[in-house]
């Protein structure tokens, strides 16, 4: 079994380098071309398992890249990251010099972006994780940049926190399986169309 990663085309937000966890952006007229390119890696493959965060930029890439009927799966929201939401990493050093998410994690935000840490999200990845180990065959999953680092990195056996490793960016697929049998490995990692 393979796991395809997509991480959703650009947003106006992921362009300006604001965090983007629960706001819910629509894609730009190139993240709708980065989501139409990477139907070369869907098309004519058949998922026994196609699983999408509620975003409507993931549920856009998902269609325009033509994978098919799928199920929206909460635990694939991005981090929540609570006061921080829409502030890009250059803003909140300026008041936090040296600030990095992955090391500091976040601030309360509001009621609709509490805030999250790395470890929460990490058992959002593994509840994900459960349901594609369930399955029989080729999985697709479409969904936000560190969410999909954080479940890679549960994948290989790591620290949620050991996502920071591994950049993604827009529009991009990153390929999870398996070496001797049943060994998770990394097969292909922020790879453009």
């Amino acid at each position: 079994m393979n796991v395809i990663l997509l991480r959703h085309g650009e947003t106006e937000w992921s362009k300006a380098g604001r965090h983007t966890g629960r706001t819910d952006v629509p894609l730009t007229p190139h993240g709708e071309e980065q989501a139409r390119a990477l139907s070369r890696l869907v098309a004519g493959r058949s998922f026994a398992q196609v699983l999408v965060s509620p975003a409507r930029r993931a549920r856009r890439t998902a269609e325009l890249a033509g994978a098919g009927s799928y199920e929206v799966d909460p635990d694939l929201w991005e981090w929540d990251y609570g006061g921080y939401e829409g502030v890009t990493t250059a803003d909140i050093r300026d008041s936090h010099p040296g600030w990095y998410v992955w090391r500091d994690g976040v601030v309360p935000g509001d009621e609709a972006h509490p805030g999250e840490t790395v470890e929460r999200v990490g058992e959002r990845a593994d509840k994900v994780l459960a349901r594609i180990r369930s399955t029989d065959g080729d999985v697709l999953v479409v969904a936000h940049a560190h969410i999909l680092r954080v479940l890679t990195a549960r994948w290989l056996g790591l620290p949620p926190a050991h996502g920071r490793y591994l950049r993604l960016d827009t529009g991009t697929y990153s390929v999870l399986g398996h070496e001797h049998g049943d060994e998770p490995v990394l097969l292909r990692w922020n790879a453009p169309v």
